[in-house]
């Protein structure tokens, strides 16, 4: 081969390497980026289960600042307990889910936290739907199931966080899915006469109370009344009886 044909057959295979490297790195960077949970070993009703998520960074320009999760069927909210995550983040739980949110990571840091799912539900797997939030607003949708996440065929959907469960253990029963308060014993069942706070009774008045007679009025008057006749009875006597002394 003369020198000249060798030197652009060399040249074009640079060229075309490096339109290769870049279209490689050009498709593979969005995929890359992704949330995930993972509890190891885990087991259909299992109970007191750790599950750890990682919510991968894609911003060039803001970090993350808060993680929302809706909760698969079989798990409610007051299963889960927090356990740590980023300095600074709380756990508040939600009508369908939970968030993980608090001041806003560096750019480029993933975040991971980690949460105790009271008892994981029967199931073979479960999808923990996420909705990561940047400091500038922007909003990652990893919501999309298995199908779904295909995207355009190479792999840019936004596929929803799933863990595979291994058969239930032997024996292994499903409780409550949450705490419920429980009624103290010494309360009153209900529907009784007894429930209702106006059935109180007033204390009893005297039954041989004497200061009222059975109209109703009180003894006092008819008493004052005759101790004032018999006082003008008396004056009247006692002026007639001058009168008949003097005359």
């Amino acid at each position: 081969m003369r020198r000249p044909t060798l030197v652009r057959s060399l040249r074009l295979t640079g060229a075309l390497s490096a339109v290769a490297f870049a279209v490689a790195v050009a498709t593979a960077g969005p995929a890359a980026a992704h949330t995930e949970v993972e509890a190891e070993g885990a087991r259909a009703l299992d109970q007191n289960v750790e599950l750890t998520f990682s919510a991968e960074s894609e911003s060039a320009s803001a970090g993350i600042s808060k993680l929302e999760v809706i909760l698969p069927e079989g798990i409610t909210p007051q299963d889960i307990s927090y356990e740590k995550g980023p300095k600074g983040w709380k756990f508040a739980p939600t009508g369908r889910g939970y968030t993980v949110s608090g001041p806003k990571l560096a750019v480029g840091e993933d975040a991971e936290y980690v949460v105790t799912v009271r008892q994981l539900p029967d199931a073979k797997e479960l999808v923990f739907k996420t909705l990561q939030t940047y400091s500038d607003g922007k909003v990652d949708r990893w919501i999309e199931l298995e199908e779904e996440a295909q995207g355009d065929g190479h792999g840019h959907g936004h596929p929803a966080p799933r863990l595979e469960l291994k058969a239930a253990a032997p024996g292994a029963q499903s409780v409550s899915p949450s705490p419920t308060e429980e009624p103290t014993a010494s309360a009153p069942s209900s529907g009784t006469a007894s429930d209702e706070p106006a059935a109180e009774e007033s204390p009893a008045e005297p039954v041989a109370d004497n200061t009222e007679d059975d109209d109703g009025m009180s003894v006092a008057v008819p008493l004052g009344i005759g101790a004032v006749v018999l006082v003008l009875g008396g004056g009247v006597w006692w002026f007639r009886n001058r009168r008949s002394g003097s005359a």
